[in-house]
């Protein structure tokens, strides 16, 4: 029971991080077509708008952000392979347990940072310095909600991780199973 319960965890945070991935990554081509027309509009009108370099930014941060979590999914994030590639399975998984919680520690301490930046933004109208001036508020929510799954895919590695360690089994009986 117990062990079908972390798996049901396991399977909503990675439905629910694909589908953030996912729909973060359409927002790329979105993203080029904003640089696209910035660029075309300052040097063959020379006529450039003031609202294309804050959307491209803003769309660059939800991008990256947003996808944070979905690369963690499919671990695609920089290890030490010197070290990480020479030793045994069992010691990997400590080291992937050790910094999925210094992640996490980081993760909670950015949210709550993001949460608080929110709220000021909110209530003070806090905008962006430049010529647009377009508010931040959606900024710092975005990278709040961001935050939030990026750290519920941490801490799905770690329960999926520390499981094996303790156990010497795969939560999962196949890799496949878990969206991997």
């Amino acid at each position: 029971m117990f062990k079908r319960v972390l798996q049901l965890y396991c399977i909503f945070v990675d439905k629910a991080v694909t589908w953030l991935g996912k729909g973060a990554s359409s927002l790329v081509p979105l993203l080029a077509l904003v640089v696209f027309f910035g660029t075309i509009a300052r040097y063959v009108f020379n006529a450039p708008p003031i609202w294309t370099y804050d959307t491209a930014l803003f769309l660059f941060g939800y991008v990256a952000a947003l996808g944070g979590a979905y690369a963690q999914k499919r671990r695609h994030h920089i290890n030490v392979d010197i070290f990480y590639t020479r030793v045994s399975p069992k010691v990997k998984i400590i080291f992937d347990l050790i910094s999925y919680s210094l992640g996490i520690f980081f993760l909670i301490i950015v949210v709550y940072l993001c949460i608080t930046k929110f709220r000021e933004a909110l209530n003070l109208d806090y905008r962006r310095q430049s010529e647009w001036a377009p508010p931040m508020w959606h900024f710092w929510l975005m990278f709040s909600i961001s935050g939030v799954f990026f750290t519920l895919q941490l801490v799905r590695d770690e329960i999926s991780d520390f499981y094996t360690l303790v156990t010497g089994h795969n939560l999962f009986e196949s890799e496949n199973e878990n969206g991997n």
